[in-house]
């Protein structure tokens, strides 16, 4: 089987989108798995297909596959690139778009400077829409993890999230803690980990532990997270500058009964053909 890919990131969360719309073979967590490898096959962050919606008001729909074969539910980064992706193909101008994504319907607007400016949705606070099988105020959930007490800001973006504060994100132990808050009993679907700084009530800095990948460079739906979990503990504003290690993004939450707002940019790399024979 071969097949034309495009690789793509949005500030260095990185995608190979393919194009499986009309005729074209569905993808397999088998194939994502290896499109995934960055030693064997192209290698991303995760896979992203573009597919004919099913949806009336919907032009397009997409999927998320994470490395080890997982069905993700959300992608703020992906979702922008998708989007970039229809521009450049000519299939939509410049204005909103919906798009049927994995969870929910994701209304985008593809903005005259090329960035992306994307609906993320409603937060879920409530624990049992994480899923978090325990009890308290999701904003402020206490854990015991590795015999250290730690308070968490749990909520959903489409995908399950846990948000820690740290003092320096450039000192937090990452890799060790993000495994360590995923494996805890309360997530039966694991969570995404989001260590977050508070430069000032505008600004945070921002790294993402994610559940099927590790940490990777940007995590759209981590900065939404993020994002909420400040404005909720009163830390934060209604419009913040997320600084991750790929860049930068734009989060607004103006009415906590509406929806999360996401603006960012999103950039090709390079385009090939894949040969599965």
């Amino acid at each position: 089987m071969s097949f034309c890919f495009s690789k793509m990131h949005g500030i260095g969360n990185d995608f190979v989108v393919i194009d499986c719309r009309g005729n074209a073979p569905p993808l397999t967590a088998a194939l994502a798995r290896r499109l995934a490898d960055r030693h064997t096959g192209i290698g991303c962050d995760q896979v992203l297909s573009i597919e004919d919606s099913t949806a009336a008001d919907c032009a397009f729909r997409y999927s998320i596959w994470n490395p080890d074969g997982s069905r993700a539910g959300q992608c703020g980064n992906g979702v922008r690139c998708i989007t970039a992706w229809l521009a450049r193909a000519q299939l939509i101008a410049p204005g909103p778009i919906s798009l049927q994504g994995p969870s929910a319907v994701v209304h985008c607007e593809l903005l005259d400077d090329g960035q992306v400016r994307v609906n993320m949705g409603a937060p879920r606070l409530d624990l049992a829409s994480v899923p978090y099988l325990g009890e308290g105020d999701s904003a402020r959930v206490s854990v015991m993890v590795a015999g250290e007490p730690l308070e968490l800001g749990l909520l959903s973006m489409g995908n399950p999230h846990a948000v820690l504060a740290v003092d320096s994100v450039a000192t937090a132990d990452v890799a060790r803690l993000g495994r360590l808050i995923q494996a805890l009993p309360g997530f039966p679907d694991s969570c995404n980990v989001g260590f977050m700084q508070v430069v000032g009530p505008d600004q945070i800095r921002l790294r993402v532990f994610e559940r099927g990948v590790g940490e990777t460079l940007a995590c759209g739906s981590g900065a939404c997270a993020a994002v909420v979990t400040g404005i909720r503990r009163g830390q934060l504003q209604h419009r913040v500058r997320v600084s991750l290690p790929g860049g930068a993004l734009v989060i607004e939450w103006p009415d906590p009964a509406g929806p999360v707002w996401m603006t960012g940019p999103a950039q090709f790399v390079f385009e090939g053909e894949w040969n599965d024979d």
